[in-house]
């Protein structure tokens, strides 16, 4: 019976909130009317997929209309529609359904793009760091980029990018450490591509020529300078095992080299691996280190890798600072094409941060369109050491204007009060952003109508659906007396005399009956006009269609 009435609330799906003054009406229902372009749309949504020539009947779809047309108002005059649960689905729906709106697709379809190029394309590049303190302030971030300007000054005069590099950057891998015996990479990151770095540095490397240095730029971690040393055409990616002795002395060279020596004499890597290896992470897949591209390993196991030119080959024994390896060559990967690699980019691209650009271009696009003011008297509150705990009465004053909407002072107190990571002045604008797309998709319903179509159908679905559950479902379930009442009286139907053995399929009638008669009380207590003039023409319609 669930499945009938979702079946129907699919067939049946609500009206558009768009008035069309001169349509021709198909159905008036309680003093509403139904245009026949509106019912069309509701009927051809789901023709496609109806093979039975009966369930077709466009008589009998109107009927079904305004049955579920009856149901849906009654939902609403008993103010199903407060529910808490209903509205806290509602809230999650709307979110879900207005987020394709407010990206911009075109922004996206670029950014795969770039993402492509940057996948089959890997840039090597040197960079310097200065840090900024967590929750920076205007005069923080100044005295960061004045830094790192003066930074990138000195090394267009001097010319030795890694020597600075040492001297000055706060990436700590840059000097390395003394204590560990690490070496320190001079600034130098090696082989990278798309999706390798944060977004920021990914762009500022492919964006700056070959042997010239970026202007600074901003990230998560502060600002940097690049300088970019090559870019060439990506090796793919591969797959490989290996072999790890954690002893980087000549005691694990001697262990290494007996583990060479029984490959040579054809044992199986997979065993020896799991024999032999100090990699946890592998020892137990024979070694297996997955699928990978360059640049994921340090560079001198990088080279050794992809310096392998056939599958199933192995290395001799190199060292790296983990250790002693010999590494094999399972397969290899060639990079495919944009059309075999863009949905999977497209799902990468939405996942990371860089979708954020695609909501900040709708933002900017808004702003635009939108008249917004930011009321500076009501604003002086930012500059309250302890604003947070200004008293509510004294928040009421407008602070943002979108339109004709206007935001108080105490919302946007209510938005910051448990965010402290960040400036309040940052804050801020964050809020006013998050105020502009709220505004929009307030008003999706009056721009775009095949949401307001799409969320109205699910609003009355959804109150249909709580409203057959107290009609139908339990009742059919809870009581038991009309349940055998109704089996009593119908007995001559059924082939079994006890009703238990049936139970199923009596109580599945009797949700059928409760809902034949819970219809017809409906439609006495209603009044209904059918236009049989417009019911014609769209009757030949589909005839002749």
């Amino acid at each position: 019976m669930k499945k009938s009435i979702l079946l129907i609330i699919v067939l049946c799906l609500s009206v558009t909130v768009f008035s069309q003054k001169k349509e021709k009406t198909i159905v008036t229902i309680n003093g509403k009317t139904t245009t026949v372009s509106e019912f069309k749309r509701v009927y051809e949504k789901n023709l496609d997929a109806i093979d039975d020539v009966e369930a077709k009947d466009v008589t009998k779809n109107l009927e079904l209309f305004i049955n579920y047309k009856l149901k849906v108002k009654q939902a609403y005059d008993i103010k199903l529609d407060t529910m808490v649960s209903y509205k806290r689905e509602m809230a999650t729906y709307r979110n879900q359904l207005s987020a394709p709106y407010l990206k911009d697709t075109t922004f996206l379809d670029q950014l795969v793009k770039d993402a492509y190029f940057r996948t089959i394309n890997e840039v090597k590049a040197k960079h310097i760091l200065i840090r900024m303190p967590r929750g920076a302030v205007p005069k923080d971030t100044l005295l960061a980029y004045n830094k790192i300007l003066e930074i990138r000054n000195r090394i267009l005069k001097e010319g030795d990018f890694e020597a600075v590099a040492v001297e000055v950057s706060e990436d700590k891998s840059a000097k390395g450490d003394l204590k560990s015996g690490r070496k320190g990479n001079k600034g130098n990151l090696g082989y990278f591509n798309a999706f390798r770095m944060v977004y920021p540095f990914e762009t500022a490397a492919y964006n700056t020529k070959v042997g010239e240095i970026s202007m600074p730029f901003k990230s998560q971690f502060g600002y940097h300078i690049l300088k970019v040393d090559d870019i060439r055409a990506s090796k793919g990616e591969i797959e490989a095992a290996h072999i790890l002795i954690l002893d980087t002395t000549s005691v694990g060279k001697t262990k290494i080299d007996e583990v060479y020596s029984k490959l040579e004499k054809k044992e199986s890597f997979k065993t020896l691996a799991k024999e032999y290896s100090g990699d946890p992470g592998s020892k137990n897949k024979g070694g297996n280190l997955g699928v990978f591209g360059s640049g994921r390993m340090v560079k001198s196991f990088d080279d050794v890798v992809f310096g392998l030119t056939e599958e199933n080959t192995y290395s001799k024994p190199f060292k790296t600072r983990f250790g002693w390896h010999i590494v094999k060559l399972l397969k290899k990967h060639s990079v495919k094409s944009f059309e075999e690699m863009k949905s999977k980019l497209t799902q990468k691209v939405k996942k990371s941060s860089r979708m954020q650009l695609s909501e900040k271009a709708v933002i900017k696009k808004l702003t635009a369109d939108y008249t917004i003011t930011e009321h500076e008297e009501a604003k002086k509150i930012l500059n309250i050491k302890n604003l947070r705990a200004i008293p509510k009465d004294s928040l009421q004053n407008t602070i943002l204007s979108i339109n004709n909407k206007n935001i108080t002072q105490e919302v946007f107190i209510k938005f910051i009060r448990n965010r402290r990571h960040l400036p309040v002045f940052v804050l801020f604008e964050t809020f006013k952003e998050n105020e502009i797309l709220s505004y929009y998709k307030e008003n999706l319903i009056y721009t775009e109508p095949e949401y307001a179509h799409t969320l109205k159908e699910y609003e009355d679905g959804l109150l249909l659906f709580e409203l057959m559950q107290q009609k139908i479902w339990n009742k059919s379930s809870n009581d038991s007396i009309g349940l055998r009442e109704y089996f009593t009286k119908n007995s001559k139907k059924y082939t079994s005399k006890k009703l238990n053995t049936i139970k199923g399929e009596v109580m599945n009638d009797y949700q059928n009956f409760l809902e034949k008669e819970w219809i017809a009380d409906l439609r006495r207590k209603s009044k209904i006009k059918i236009e049989k003039r417009q019911l014609k023409k769209l009757i030949k319609h589909y005839q002749t269609k």
